[in-house]
């Protein structure tokens, strides 16, 4: 069975800094498509960053130079690094993962029908 547990949501002041893990299970995450999503309140769910199987890695605009990817074969996880954090990256956070979808097209369209996706968890950027 295919699972996406997250971890490492939590509270922070703008400026600090939070890292996301995702552990994939049931799956090697090496051979899909893995991203991250948010959703924040009032607002439709958009892409923040994504990483194809062949490592080309894709970020939203506005995270762009703050936030960074990394991906981990050997424990099957993919980690979201966020630094400079701003009140307007407050959300729930999803991780995902596609055999189809590219991480180009995620990171633009952010469709919702990726195959599979975590739980979800809470960041707040607090002013």
């Amino acid at each position: 069975q295919v699972q996406l547990e997250e971890s490492g949501g939590g509270s922070v002041q703008a400026g600090g800094s939070l890292r996301l893990s995702c552990v994939a299970s049931g799956f090697t995450a090496e051979h899909y498509l893995m991203a991250w999503f948010r959703q924040a309140p009032g607002k439709e769910r958009e892409a923040v960053a994504a990483v194809d199987s062949d490592g080309s890695t894709y970020y939203a605009e506005v995270v762009k130079g703050r936030f960074t990817l990394f991906k981990d074969k050997a424990t099957n996880t993919l980690d979201l690094q966020m630094n400079s954090l701003k009140p307007e990256d407050t959300g729930v956070y999803y991780c995902a993962a596609d055999e189809v979808y590219g991480a180009w097209y995620v990171v633009q369209r952010a469709p919702p029908d990726l195959h599979h996706w975590g739980q979800g968890l809470q960041v707040t950027v607090s002013s």
